[in-house]
């Protein structure tokens, strides 16, 4: 099995900054794609980012210029730099494997536990 960790959520003050991690272990041979999505209280989960295993990456426009998402060299730990936050970037964050490949080259969409960010006016 692989699992994905999140961390690096916390509070924040408007026009701060946070850096999320996404850590996959276990069954893991590489992070092949990624996705990372947001939940905000009484929303449902959008997807905010997301990078394929070319490379390409993607954003919701709301995010865009401010949020960069990355997949280490080691392809097994993914980071959201998240910029000038906003108070409506609150929420879960969660990352997704898009797909994540296992050692016994199987491709697997597992989801992280999310973390909180919290963005004060």
């Amino acid at each position: 099995q692989v699992q994905l960790v999140e961390s690096g959520g916390g509070l924040v003050q408007a026009g701060g900054s946070l850096r999320l991690s996404c850590v996959a272990s276990g069954d893991i041979f590489r992070i092949q794609g990624i996705e990372w999505y947001r939940q905000a209280p009484g929303k449902q989960r959008e997807l905010v980012a997301s990078q394929s295993s070319s490379g390409m990456t993607k954003y919701v426009d709301s995010v865009k210029d401010r949020f960069s998402i990355a997949i280490d060299n080691a392809k097994t730990t993914s980071t959201l730099q998240m910029n000038t936050l906003k108070p409506e970037d609150t929420g879960v964050y969660y990352c997704r494997c898009d797909p994540c490949t296992t050692r016994e080259w199987a491709s697997v969409r597992t989801w992280g536990q999310g973390t909180q960010v919290t963005v004060s006016p």
